[in-house]
C-alpha cells in the first residue's frame, strides 16, 4: 500500500484528505470530491478513522456501484446520493452501538455491517441475508478489503442459531417484526439496534413487551435532510 494510501493531509479543522486513486474504477472521476464529503462527515460525527479506513469505504462504495447491476444491491447509482444515503448514513449510528458481537439481519449489500467491519475492526460482524447473490457480494468485497472481522451467511434468520451481543437492521420496516425476529438471537444483556427513518410512535412502542427498555435515539446524518433515529432495546434489569 503506498505512502499516499497511509498518510492524510486532512485535519479536524479542513475536513480534507488524498486518496490513492489507484484501484478505483466507478468513482475515480469524482474521487477528490467524495474523499472530502467523507473526511468532513467523519469530523461533524466525531470518528476517529484513518486514511486506510476512509479510503477502505470508499472502495466499498466503489465495489457496490460497479457490481450493482449484477447484484441488483441499490436503487441509488449516483456515487455522491450513495455516499450520503449508505456510508454516512451507517456511520451515524458507530458512536451509538453497545460493544460486543454483531449480527446484521436483512443486511443486504452489507449496510450497515461493512460499514461497522471496516470502523471497529476488533469487532467481530456477521452479516445475515437470505439472498445469496448478495451475500456472495458480501463474501468477495469483504475478501478484496481484507475484512477478517466480517462474517456474511446466506440464510434466513429463522434458520440461524447463534446468540449475538448486538442485533442491528437497517431493513425492516416494522419495529415489532424486527424484535420479534431478532431477540431469540440476543445474547444474555445484549442490544437490539434498529435503524429507522421517524421516530417509533407511541403505538409501536405500546405494542412491545414492557420487559424491553427502549432509547429512542435522533441521529444528525451530515448531508441528509431526512429523518434519522437508531432505536436500541435491551430487557430492563428487574
Amino acid at each position: 500500500m503506498s505512502d499516499s494510501t497511509k498518510t492524510s493531509s486532512s485535519s479536524a479543522s479542513t475536513g480534507k484528505i488524498h486518496i490513492d486513486p489507484t484501484g478505483f474504477v466507478k468513482l475515480s472521476a469524482q474521487l477528490p470530491t467524495l474523499a472530502n464529503i467523507l473526511a468532513q462527515s467523519i469530523d461533524e460525527l466525531g470518528l476517529a478513522l484513518s486514511a486506510t479506513q476512509q479510503r477502505t469505504l470508499l472502495l466499498y462504495l466503489d465495489q457496490l456501484l460497479l457490481w450493482n447491476k449484477a447484484y441488483n444491491l441499490t436503487a441509488i447509482t449516483d456515487p455522491i446520493e450513495a455516499l450520503i444515503k449508505h456510508i454516512i448514513d451507517c456511520l451515524a449510528i458507530i458512536t451509538h452501538l453497545p460493544s460486543g458481537s454483531l449480527l446484521d439481519i436483512g443486511t443486504g449489500a452489507g449496510l450497515p455491517a461493512v460499514i461497522i467491519a471496516i470502523c471497529q475492526p476488533e469487532r467481530q460482524c456477521t452479516a445475515l441475508d437470505s439472498n445469496q447473490k448478495k451475500i456472495r457480494f458480501i463474501k468477495q468485497i469483504s475478501s478484496e478489503l481484507g475484512l477478517s472481522n466480517m462474517h456474511p451467511i446466506a440464510s434466513r434468520i429463522e434458520a440461524h442459531e447463534a446468540s449475538y451481543e448486538v442485533v442491528t437492521s437497517r431493513a425492516f420496516a416494522s419495529l415489532i417484526d424486527f424484535v420479534e425476529v431478532a431477540q431469540p438471537r440476543l445474547a444474555d444483556n445484549g442490544y437490539l439496534c434498529a435503524m429507522k427513518g421517524k421516530a417509533p410512535s407511541d403505538e409501536e412502542l405500546q405494542a412491545l413487551n414492557d420487559a424491553w427498555q427502549i432509547k429512542t435515539i435522533p441521529l444528525n446524518v451530515p448531508r441528509l435532510q431526512d429523518s434519522r433515529h437508531l432505536i436500541e432495546l435491551s430487557y430492563k434489569n428487574v
